[in-house]
């Protein structure tokens, strides 16, 4: 349109007020105008920044995110299909990699696989895209950090037997730990959780040869470790060093500061955001792994430090 036209159309909507009806401009466009994002246990003080991210990459568009804890309300059957095909939602991003591959098939029989994108956690076997860390690489920098200080005997709090990440870290951890030279570490299940670390830390406080360093596949774990070594007299990193995985706000302010593997959280979600938005709009967006860094504080010290505290009986 011409200048002198806009300009009449802008004065005409500044002198009535005029707004435009989101609902009604959806309907006509045969969209939902939403996006749903799946997250198992709201809870986790890991899902903070991520869900920050994943706000910051839909401010810009038409599209309201939805959130849904699949822990305290899981998907039911069909579910996931239903809110596609009931024109709930335009698309959906997972935190969720334990979604069936019952209901991702049924997604893809109803032609809507392409509006799905995986964050953080993925289903093994399916080509959605996934906006995941370098979950392998990030337990291959813990290893190379404690080998630097000296440690040689490790230890590992894995994550739950069911879950993606547990296999991704452990594996990362076990392929340095072998080109090291170092040997394998000893392994104790878990479940990213407090409680997981704490039962860990009773565990090593059983042991005659002790590790000197142990490697948490969360943060959350990490802080259950140290708490068990306290109260059985240990102290870290004097006399062990710990690692944790994902850098929540809490490592920086933990007694002492944890040392972590930082997950990107903000960026990770919002790429996720930016990719299925990209999607929706018929662009080619694929997944994309987020490099980790290694945040150093005072849960790591160098194992001769440990072995002077050792030698002056204390």
């Amino acid at each position: 349109m011409s200048e002198t036209t806009r300009e009449a159309v802008e004065t005409a909507i500044r002198a009535t007020g005029y707004r435009v009806n989101q609902a009604a401009r959806n309907l006509r466009m045969q969209r939902a105008g939403a996006v749903l994002a799946l997250v198992h246990n709201l809870g986790k003080p890991f899902y903070s920044e991520i869900l920050a991210g994943l706000s910051e990459g839909f401010n810009n568009t038409d599209y309201a995110l939805l959130i849904t804890d699949t822990e305290s309300k899981p998907l039911e059957e069909g579910a996931l299909a239903g809110y596609f095909r009931n024109g709930r939602i335009d698309g959906a991003i997972s935190l969720d990699g334990s979604l069936s591959r019952a209901a991702l098939a049924e997604c893809e029989a109803q032609g809507v696989d392409g509006r799905i994108v995986f964050l953080c956690e993925w289903v093994e076997g399916t080509t959605f895209p996934a906006i995941v860390a370098d979950n392998a690489e990030g337990a291959r920098m813990a290893v190379r950090h404690l080998h630097a200080l000296g440690h040689r005997h490790l230890a590992h709090v894995e994550g739950p037997a069911d879950n993606v990440l547990t296999p991704s870290r452990r594996a990362g951890m076990e392929e340095e730990c072998a080109a090291l030279g170092l040997p394998a570490p000893c392994v104790f299940a878990g479940d990213f959780s407090l409680e997981s670390g704490h039962a860990a830390a009773r565990q090593i406080l059983t042991m005659t040869d002790r590790p000197t360093a142990v490697f948490c596949a969360a943060d959350t774990a990490a802080f259950g470790v140290i708490a068990g070594l306290r109260e059985g007299g240990l102290h870290v990193p004097e006399d062990v060093s710990v690692v944790g995985f994902d850098d929540i706000e809490m490592a920086a302010f933990y007694d002492p500061a944890l040392t972590t593997i930082r997950q990107e959280r903000r960026k990770l979600g919002r790429r996720a955001a930016e990719v299925l938005v990209a999607r929706l709009e018929g662009r080619d967006a694929p997944g994309e792994v987020i490099a980790v860094t290694l945040v150093e504080r005072g849960t790591t010290a160098p194992i001769k430090r440990q072995q002077d505290r050792a030698g002056a009986g204390t």
